[in-house]
């Protein structure tokens, strides 16, 4: 662990996270000039290069400006936003299994998506304020019925489990209700992808992301306080209410963002800060590198779903459920004979 003082300000930075945050950051890089260069329309380093730098023709800036570029951002940003949330949310309730969709958030906005795609036929833009709305108002409930006395990470997410099964039941209940073509509308809408995701997603993702990421990183070391419990972190001056709620507001402010710009995509919350904390044997939260693993799932998964069906592109978030699953069977197992050995 080294630290770096000035007269302003002093910052302690574990090596082995520096290290495995470069690599992550790295790795993303290739991942997108591989995204950037290949395709139905196949473009040379050299090409993009020269694009980026404003010399390329006509045809290379709009693969890259107006169908690549932008589905690159808005995954890598998204990733980002869901595996900082689901960071936030473990850490709180020092529970691996919280994350936006598992207690509740993200079936919360899918709601709001669903009523606004089924009962107005809304645009997508309409769809995104609807998610975001109802993603919102789930997390206050979650968080009003948790309440009692402060709210405690366990009961958090055994509150958000029950919410999430009847905002499930509201979900199907909204789509046998709706028209055929409301239905696959819909239905599409809740698998979770980046198909036809353009600039104004990447923007309005980035805007928050950009107002977010700095709330999370300083409120950072009152969360590592945290982990250590509300006495701990109340005797080393703490406020362990006030600063959880506006933890759970920055959360769910992401969740609900990620979710209205590109679906409910699972498992990238659950999966990337578990996998970060590991890589970089954190005693804290990690939230950095969480941010860039999430990107980083993102980003390969979508390469994957594109580039390995051409013709009928999938929705990232087949692929994102199909590697999640399994990783949180082996986390349900891991978890299992932890306990069954203590």
């Amino acid at each position: 662990m080294k630290t770096i003082r000035t007269p302003a300000f002093s910052l302690r930075i574990s090596e082995r996270a520096l290290l495995v945050s470069t690599a992550i950051a790295a790795l993303t890089v290739a991942a997108a000039v591989a995204t950037m260069v290949s395709g139905d329309f196949p473009l040379t380093v050299g090409e993009v290069l020269a694009t980026f730098l404003g010399q390329g023709d006509g045809y290379a800036e709009f693969v890259i400006f107006t169908l690549r570029l932008p589905r690159l951002l808005t995954g890598l940003l998204v990733g980002a936003a869901l595996a900082l949330s689901g960071a936030i949310l473990q850490s709180l309730s020092r529970n691996p299994l919280a994350s936006p969709d598992i207690i509740g958030f993200t079936q919360g906005a899918a709601t709001g998506a669903i009523a606004v795609i089924v009962l107005v036929q809304g645009s997508m833009a309409e769809t995104a304020l609807g998610a975001t709305v109802a993603g919102l108002l789930t997390s206050a409930a979650v968080y009003l019925l948790a309440f009692k006395q402060g709210v405690q990470g366990f009961r958090l997410v055994l509150i958000g489990i029950g919410v999430s099964a009847m905002m499930l039941a509201v979900n199907s209940y909204l789509l046998t209700r709706a028209t055929l073509e409301s239905a696959l509308a819909a239905q599409t809408w809740l698998v979770g992808g980046l198909n036809n995701r353009g600039w104004d997603q990447a923007q309005v993702v980035a805007v928050v992301l950009a107002v977010l990421l700095p709330c999370a990183l300083i409120l950072g070391r009152r969360l590592a306080l945290l982990e250590m419990g509300d006495s701990a972190a109340t005797g080393l001056g703490v406020n362990a209410e006030r600063t959880r709620l506006a933890l759970l507001a920055v959360s769910v402010g992401l969740a609900a963002v990620a979710t209205a710009a590109a679906g409910p995509i699972t498992f990238v919350a659950l999966a990337a800060p578990q996998l970060a904390r590991r890589l970089t044997a954190a005693s804290g939260p990690g939230l950095t590198a969480s941010a860039l693993m999430g990107g980083l799932l993102l980003v390969i998964s979508d390469l994957v779903v594109q580039r390995l069906f051409p013709t009928t592109p999938l929705p990232v978030g087949i692929a994102t459920g199909a590697i999640g699953g399994l990783y949180l069977v082996w986390l349900l197992a891991h978890e299992w004979r932890k306990g069954s050995t203590t």
